[in-house]
């Protein structure tokens, strides 16, 4: 049976992650507060964060920039946007 959690983005009951994506505090707190569907939507917005501000994972202010990021997406705030990104239409 899969895993839920009350998701910390979505507020709502969804299906978590199978094990936690960071190791330490960070993780477990993901792990248990956030759903995949949140995770899978950060990963897919911070590729494009990445991509579309040349960010470098070698710069700590960069990688700084990203978990600031990361933790204003998950928690439902506002966060960056990838500038002049229109999502498409469905």
């Amino acid at each position: 049976m899969t895993r839920t959690v009350n998701c910390r983005k979505y507020k709502e009951e969804l299906p978590g992650l199978e094990r936690p994506p960071y190791p330490g505090a960070k993780g477990e707190d993901i792990y248990n507060n956030v759903s995949k569907r949140a995770w899978d939507d950060w990963q897919k917005h911070q590729t494009m964060l990445i991509n579309e501000r040349r960010l470098n994972m070698m710069n700590a202010e960069d990688r700084k920039f990203l978990q600031t990021e990361m933790d204003k997406f998950l928690s439902g705030e506002e966060y960056a946007q990838a500038e002049g990104y229109v999502p498409p239409s469905e």
